[in-house]
């Protein structure tokens, strides 16, 4: 796989979306509309977050629903269940010590179609996560609208009508902040991850745990808390 380079040179650039382009938009957007459905129609916010809320897609592009809340597993299970969806594999991800643990329900052999949610309640500077890479709820799908954030190249996102404009972040951190309405501490802390690896490739996660059939993500949570002192203690403050 071909490593994503940050972009540094200070360069802005309009891209001009090809009729090709907006339809393979489209047929993700509508893919991604139908699984916001199922979770808006229960009472749920849901939300799509990197190209497919920017725009700048691809045909490697993902579909990842994210549910901000904290909510029981076994709802999210059951409302999947209930429309014929059957997880291909169920993942709980802990970024780094003190990150919040959260869910992943992987719904298709090529992880290119998930939907996540966090474990324990997530800490402000982690919704400014997915606000920095872009996201979009269901009513903003079907209006079609489209909104900046950041890429896994850190480039800065701006759609406009005909396709978006771009800028890297790097030198106009306080800018990009500014225009995504998060902390330039976030900025910074994204700038700093992204660029590691590309610099010396994918570093890995601090938990990356793959549930058996019969297990709830609650149960592995507290399993793999008895080995963990920094979930233990996550656990015993929540």
């Amino acid at each position: 796989m071909k490593r994503i380079q940050p972009q540094t040179t200070p360069e802005f650039r309009e891209v001009v979306y090809t009729p090709d382009h907006w339809e393979l938009l489209k047929k993700l957007r509508e893919k991604a509309v139908e699984l916001l459905r199922i979770f808006v129609d229960n009472g749920l916010n849901a939300y799509v977050h990197g190209s497919i809320a920017r725009g700048d897609v691809w045909r490697g592009s993902d579909i990842d629903v994210f549910i901000p809340d904290t909510i029981p597993s076994y709802i999210i299970e059951t409302i999947l269940e209930k429309h014929g969806i059957k997880p291909y594999e169920r993942v709980i991800i802990m970024a780094t010590p003190s990150s919040t643990p959260k869910a992943y329900i992987i719904l298709d052999q090529e992880e290119r179609e998930s939907v996540s949610f966090p474990l324990l309640k997530l800490k402000p500077r982690e919704y400014e996560f997915y606000r920095f890479g872009g996201v979009l709820g269901y009513n903003g799908i079907l209006e079609g609208k489209r909104v900046p954030g950041v890429n896994k190249s850190l480039i800065f996102i701006d759609p406009t009508i005909k396709g978006h404009y771009e800028l890297p972040v790097k030198g106009f951190e306080e800018y990009v902040a500014r225009r995504l309405d998060i902390s330039i501490e976030t900025v910074l802390e994204r700038e700093r991850v992204l660029t590691r690896r590309s610099s010396i490739g994918r570093t890995g996660v601090f938990i990356k745990y793959y549930l058996a059939s019969d297990e709830t993500f609650e149960d592995a949570l507290r399993e793999l808390s008895r080995e963990n002192s920094m979930l233990r203690r996550m656990l015993s403050t929540k």
